[in-house]
């Protein structure tokens, strides 16, 4: 979140007619108490390669001594209209996390640990709580996994985001070693698959999911999710996407790990094949745990099966290709991790894209 600039005027008593930037809706003295809320959150993610402070023009971080060759990864994207569920219940640390853990995920597909995180926070009028809190819940995600948040930027943009609407964007910068990149290059034929299960919708599928509550099930989102009183629909919608940094950080430079994917828009059959190198993958949709929220979803839609395998995740947020010989290590160091890793299918030639095996 980038420090903002003060508007210096030549009288402290403006003429009757005069008009001030925020009677044209930018009020610059909330987003700078949005910066001051949100410091200290943000200077806990700093370490010793970080050469600036809060509020510089630009990010300072020393690029020394990452490695022997190393290549640098950056990828960048939204939450999407998960937003909009946000905004409805007042809840906004949660999405900020959002960000970071898809960031990092996207990253970690490639082989790379996370090093820093930018952010852009657009809204039409700024309310500093608001805009506190998700850059808050984006620095203790941060925090969690050893990343800094070195800067970025709010935007109040009046006629452009409508009023109590906001958007949230992040840029991550990782790091990998040349020799452990992974690309699919090291992808053949009979690699198998293993799946590691998501928490719900994750941040795609959103548009659908809203059109679904609020006009096929007439939903409020504080309405108990259906079948579970303990849990309202915010609360089951809301839930951070989750991040598999963790899980997979002892087998990063195995050779047994040929390539991962991680499965956001498009679901598995738009996010696999990116990995492949050319090859195809019989998968076993029945392999995945099911979820209640895509049951009750599909259900009240009446999403196609293979649209709804499309517009969501179904429960299935990495999908992990090794090695035949790798297989039985991979699931021990996965469990040992704390996940419930699934067989999913294996890798084959002669099929474009995802064949689905049931």
């Amino acid at each position: 979140m980038g420090g903002g600039c003060r508007i210096h005027t030549m009288s402290d008593s403006p003429a009757p007619d005069s008009m001030t930037y925020r009677d044209a809706g930018v009020n610059i003295d909330a987003a700078e108490s949005a910066l001051d809320k949100a410091k200290t959150a943000i200077r806990a993610t700093f370490g010793p390669r970080v050469l600036a402070d809060v509020g510089a023009f630009g990010g300072l971080y020393r690029a020394d001594g990452l490695g022997d060759k190393p290549v640098l990864v950056a990828t960048a994207d939204g939450v999407g209209t998960k937003v909009r569920i946000a905004s409805a219940v007042g809840r906004y640390d949660s999405v900020g996390r959002d960000l970071v853990q898809h960031c990092i995920n996207d990253a970690l597909v490639q082989g790379a640990e996370p090093l820093f995180f930018l952010d852009y926070i657009g809204v039409g009028k700024l309310d500093d709580d608001m805009v506190a809190s998700a850059v808050i819940g984006l620095a203790h995600a941060c925090a969690d996994h050893n990343m800094t948040l070195i800067g970025g930027e709010t935007a109040e943009m009046p006629g452009v985001y409508p009023e109590g609407e906001f958007d949230l964007v992040g840029t991550l910068i990782g790091v990998v070693e040349r020799d452990h990149i992974l690309d699919g290059s090291r992808c053949q034929p009979g690699d198998v698959l293993i799946g590691l299960a998501s928490n719900g919708l994750h941040t795609n599928g959103y548009s659908l999911a809203r059109r679904i509550v609020e006009e096929r099930l007439q939903a409020q989102w504080l309405d108990p999710f259906p079948g579970d009183d303990s849990e309202t629909w915010a609360d089951v919608l809301l839930r951070p996407h989750r991040c598999y940094l963790e899980c997979m950080r002892p087998m990063l430079k195995q050779p047994g790990l040929h390539a991962m994917a991680h499965i956001t828009g498009g679901g598995v059959v738009g996010n696999l094949p990116r990995v492949l190198s050319g090859l195809g993958a019989r998968v076993s949709r029945k392999a995945v745990p099911a979820l209640p929220v895509f049951d009750v979803l599909v259900q009240a839609g009446n999403v196609p099966r293979d649209e709804a395998w499309r517009a969501f995740n179904m429960g299935v947020g990495l999908i992990v290709v090794v090695d035949p010989s790798f297989v039985d290590e991979a699931m021990r160091v996965l469990e040992d991790g704390g996940e419930q890793p699934f067989l999913m299918g294996e890798l084959a030639e002669g099929i474009d894209g995802v064949e689905w095996l049931d």
